[in-house]
């Protein structure tokens, strides 16, 4: 019954959550095509609102109205908590859409502006499930300069990344996220400010090589702060206060808008003017020389060695591991005595059954045995096997309970004074699962299956012998 009761909860649980989830409002619908072939616009957006609230006074975004061509390179530029990032999120379609219309054309890859990297090989964070083309996967290295620093890792692209990234750099964690995107050769790419993590330098650089190289013929949607990327761009989106108060090419701007030029001012000398002209040119002069990065980066002779990476593999005993477990059980805060004492009033359990069944057995037809002694001496030994019974459940109980006590204690007191290295090499959902296995064999319903299982077969011996 207790087990029947446990369940009926969790399935009470269950169900609601499922009902939750069912009865939750429905996303507004938005017109999205993809995959189109020849279509003019990829992004069109007319008077839209967009709130993350259900019912707002005052939408994030209103009155957004945006077209963007095949091809064509957009800049959005504004003061902090202007919505630069809402409008990217909007075009996702992450925000509920109020009201308006809008619709999007094509396979879309987005970028953050924190580095989103996932526990696994740097290649693994850059293919992302795709299948594996060497001549674009190289390409991609060398668009996001990446390859100097595979060359620096001790295996290259097969180098395991820790628990988000943490044996990378800012720089390297957003490099590798533009490389997951740039290989999915998308036709929308929308840049939440990719370039904020890197140096002046390496920030020309990735704009020359991934922005007007690689993304030469796709659209791009770019959140910046430097303004100086801005005069290659054919519009610049200046946005304040979640509206797109003036949409025109960088000249235009300047010369008439009074906010884009403090905004130009404020952000000036951001890189040189050498790196800025090399930027202006960069349209009219791509002629690369190929870097052979084969060798260095795959490097298929050279296995990585399990020992030497950063997340160690687990470590299994197969078959029997012996009589370890259940001693390593017992030692655990007075085991031995509880166990001890439950397996003592187990035992006189069972030899007060054995006497009490020999005793009905032996006098139930001897005539100097009263019925009323035969039944008052059966009963009393039923009352004291009854309290052993009571004392050995109490004894599993306070068994279970001390035990599980003193193993999660110590798991917490290993976790909670472990050095950070060991959080940076051990996935966090390694260590949950850890928890959670140990919670089902400490766990007090398991040790009554147990008793369960050596009662019974003691009632079916006791009626074999009756």
């Amino acid at each position: 019954m207790p087990d029947v009761i446990g369940v009926v909860i969790q399935a009470k649980v269950a169900f609601t959550r499922i009902t939750k989830f069912l009865d939750a409002p429905e996303l507004s619908g938005q017109a999205r095509k993809k995959y189109c072939v020849g279509d003019e616009y990829r992004i069109v957006m007319n008077s839209c609102s967009f709130s993350w609230d259900e019912n707002p006074s005052k939408p994030t975004l209103k009155n957004i109205n945006l077209v963007v061509k095949a091809g064509e390179k957009v800049a959005i530029c504004g003061e902090v908590g202007s919505g630069k990032s809402t409008l990217l999120a909007a075009v996702l379609g992450e925000v509920p859409k109020t009201e308006g219309m809008i619709q999007i054309c094509g396979k879309t890859a987005y970028v953050s502006q924190n580095a989103w990297i996932q526990t696994g090989t740097v290649q693994d964070n850059i293919l992302f499930g795709s299948s594996m083309d060497r001549q674009r996967y190289q390409e991609t290295l060398e668009r996001c300069s990446l390859v100097k620093d595979l060359e620096m890792l001790p295996y290259g692209d097969h180098t395991q990344i820790g628990e988000r990234g943490v044996n990378l750099s800012g720089g390297q964690k957003q490099r590798v996220q533009l490389a997951r995107a740039l290989y999915q050769n998308a036709d929308i790419y929308l840049l939440d400010d990719p370039f904020s993590a890197v140096d002046a330098h390496t920030a020309t650089s990735l704009f020359n090589e991934y922005v007007m190289g690689a993304l030469s013929d796709k659209t791009v949607l770019l959140v910046t702060h430097q303004v100086d990327f801005l005069p290659v761009f054919d519009s610049v989106l200046l946005m304040s206060d979640g509206e797109i108060i003036r949409a025109a090419p960088y000249q235009d701007l300047l010369a008439h808008c009074q906010e884009f030029q403090n905004l130009v001012n404020a952000h000036k000398d951001t890189i040189g003017v050498s790196d800025l002209n090399r930027v202006r040119s960069h349209r009219t002069n791509e002629n690369k020389g190929s870097i052979d990065i084969h060798g260095s980066l795959y490097k298929e002779s050279l296995k990585p060695s399990p020992a030497d990476q950063l997340i160690k593999t687990e470590e299994r005993e197969m078959g029997d591991t012996g009589l370890k477990p259940y001693i390593l059980y017992l030692r655990q805060n007075k085991g031995f005595f509880n166990g001890s004492m439950g397996i003592l009033c187990h035992v006189i359990f069972v030899c007060g059954q054995i006497a009490q069944n020999s005793w009905m057995a032996a006098n139930v037809q001897n005539p100097d045995v009263g019925t009323l002694k035969l039944i008052s001496v059966y009963i009393a030994i039923g009352f004291i096997t009854v309290f052993f019974l009571l004392f050995r459940s109490i004894a599993l109980v306070v068994l279970g309970i001390q035990t599980s006590r003193s193993l999660f204690s110590q798991l917490l007191n290993s976790l909670f004074r472990a050095p950070m290295s060991f959080f940076d090499s051990t996935p966090l959902g390694r260590i949950l699962s850890r928890v959670r296995i140990l919670k089902q064999i400490v766990h007090i319903p398991e040790i009554y299956w147990v008793v369960r299982l050596v009662f019974n077969l003691h009632l079916l011996y006791t009626y074999k012998i009756c």
